[in-house]
């Protein structure tokens, strides 16, 4: 197997803090530098939220532009991909730095259980976020909680309603949605590739899941997604020291399946996103 494995890293997210992992990036300043870190480990795309400096999630645009600015001069040609996920607004506030037209930006585009709440994605903003991302030429991420999104993803790209090349991550292990199963895993890449044989497709696993659909992710052929975001971890007993340590461990499962890091150039081509 040689096709180029690309690693995303999940720098913060919205719900680990410090108290969890000193190491969890808050400010801009330390988003930028925990990302230079997991860039020059292998990482080719940051998926991107912002925080208040107090931790509390936000969607607000003038930090997206100075993360976005931050990361696009300290890690040349890596992806930006920023999050329009529902845990740092409501609405259209959730599209409100598409606008500054990152490569990427994730996208939801079902509705489903966490641990604590419903993740609410109405058809209405699904559209509404997809026809942004279209007008400003941002390639989404479709972030699939369950089997319905993934046919929803194929069905509305099909339609013509995603701009850009259709690109599925499988979302395993968040408590009262998919777990991390094995045979579903297989389905899901089994239907993307009868489905949608052109598309490209990456697994993030939560918690101790993380390495574990990481190795599934990359002994299948597809890319992975590993950080401070989803697992704060190294094991059991161990915090993880910073997102690139996350990064390494997948870079090392990627030497195990003879599967060369991706470059953010090679990225970007197999993504179909611009040069940088």
């Amino acid at each position: 197997m040689t096709n180029p494995c690309i690693v995303c890293v999940a720098i913060t997210g919205s719900v680990p803090q410090k108290s969890d992992n000193p190491a969890v990036p808050i400010t801009v300043e330390e988003q930028v530098e925990s990302t230079h870190e997991a860039f020059e480990t292998g990482a080719a795309i940051a998926h991107c939220h912002v925080r208040m400096d107090d931790g509390t999630p936000t969607s607000d645009p003038e930090r997206f532009a100075r993360l976005k600015e931050g990361i696009e001069k300290h890690c040349p040609g890596m992806i930006v991909q920023l999050s329009t996920g529902g845990r740092s607004g409501a609405g259209q506030a959730r599209g409100g730095m598409l606008p500054l037209k990152p490569d990427m930006a994730s996208l939801s585009v079902g509705s489903n259980n966490f641990p604590t709440r419903v993740y609410e994605n109405p058809p209405d903003l699904v559209d509404w976020l997809a026809g942004e991302m279209r007008t400003y030429e941002v390639v989404p991420e479709i972030e699939a909680f369950d089997l319905s999104h993934i046919l929803q993803a194929i069905r509305l790209h099909e339609a013509g309603k995603l701009y850009g090349p259709l690109y599925v991550q499988f979302v395993m292990g968040v408590k009262n949605a998919m777990p991390a199963d094995k045979q579903v895993f297989d389905f899901y890449v089994k239907t993307m590739r009868e489905r949608a044989p052109e598309a490209q497709w990456c697994a993030a696993g939560i918690g101790p899941n993380q390495i574990v659909v990481n190795e599934w992710a990359i002994a299948a052929g597809g890319h992975t997604r590993t950080g401070l975001e989803d697992n704060v971890r190294l094991d059991r007993e161990t915090l993880a020291p910073s997102n690139a340590a996350l990064v390494q461990r997948a870079v090392e499962l990627c030497g195990k399946y003879d599967r060369p890091v991706a470059t953010p150039a090679e990225a970007r081509a197999l993504l179909g996103l611009r040069s940088a």
